[in-house]
């Protein structure tokens, strides 16, 4: 089978498309052929060796696949060993059936992105009908199904984006606001967005900078979620005082913690499915390349070219 595979960290340069023996399954698992791969930020995270846990080499990139077991069910998965290949294998339980009405690109786009959107307004920023949410990289493949998820809940939402395309896009699925992610005065202008008035949440996956100015626009019992650090740049040290001052709340989230657990991974994309299927959510669908071009897919991931949901076919 054709897979990516990297033998050393480092940037998407390292990215190399081999040809490995099919992987072999387990009773407990099932073998996939695969129709569609999902590319998220996290990936280039892997790839550095700077993520979370700890990554060994050679290593194949992903995680989300979609595609058909040998049995002719049409799942999504979380690929146990990589999901940048033709063939993965995955648990069982960790094999949902995707129903009619809902596209591979479309199913791939819940295992990571979809849940995730859900759980930092739902699980972690407890959001209720009324509030204003900021959105930072409101375009991105989170972003995009969290201004729809936080409009279909009762909130008012600013998106915040780089270029006045993905405004433009923002504002499409539901954003009441738009701001520049490269504004000089980033909290003024998250600010002068809201009616001059500080926010309730902040959705934040960039880090350095821009978490400083999430953390100064939140009002009193406000809660700020970071998830993510795509500028690979560490905000300013928090003091425990400057949260009691304020009545902030910052609570991080990590996906993985969910895996394995019904309640926070299969009954949320059971919800997410039927919402697609009644058409009151719409994932965006990105640039899909070659599995053969998963470095460019990297090198326009990081460059803030990309919207939605970002794909990669394995079949050219």
């Amino acid at each position: 089978m054709k897979a990516i595979q990297i033998t050393k960290f480092g940037g998407p340069e390292v990215l190399e498309l081999v040809d490995l023996v099919d992987p072999v399954p387990s009773e407990t698992d099932e073998l996939i052929d695969v129709t569609c791969i999902g590319i998220n930020y996290a990936d280039t995270h892997q790839t550095e060796n700077s993520y979370l846990s700890k990554q060994e080499l050679p290593l194949i990139p992903g995680l989300e696949v979609v595609g058909k077991t040998q049995t002719g069910r049409r799942v999504l998965a979380s690929a146990m060993a990589g999901g940048y290949a033709q063939k993965v294998i995955a648990h069982k339980a960790m094999c949902v059936d995707i129903p009619n009405g809902v596209s591979d690109e479309q199913a791939v786009a819940m295992l990571v992105q979809g849940t995730t959107a859900w759980h930092i307004l739902k699980t972690m920023a407890h959001v209720q009908p009324g509030e204003t949410v900021v959105v930072q990289a409101g375009a991105g493949g989170v972003g995009t199904l969290a201004i729809q998820l936080a409009k279909m809940w009762g909130a008012k939402v600013i998106a915040v984006t780089s270029s006045a395309e993905k405004n433009a896009l923002a504002k499409t699925l539901g954003a009441d606001e738009t701001v520049d992610a490269k504004s000089d005065d980033l909290a003024g202008a998250m600010l002068a967005a809201n009616g001059g008035k500080k926010v309730n949440i902040v959705l934040e996956m960039v880090g350095g900078k821009t978490f400083d100015s999430s953390l100064e626009v939140l009002a009193p019992f406000g809660r700020l979620v970071t998830f993510g650090m795509a500028s690979r740049t560490a905000p300013t040290a928090v003091h425990p005082g400057l949260l009691m001052g304020g009545t902030k709340t910052v609570a991080g989230f990590w996906l993985s913690h969910c895996f394995g657990k019904k309640e926070l991974m299969g009954d949320v994309l059971s919800e997410l499915f039927a919402l697609i299927v009644a058409k009151k959510l719409h994932p965006v669908i990105g640039a899909t390349y070659g599995l053969s071009e998963a470095q460019k897919a990297h090198e326009a991931m990081l460059a803030r070219q990309t919207t939605g949901k970002v794909t990669l076919d394995p079949g050219r």
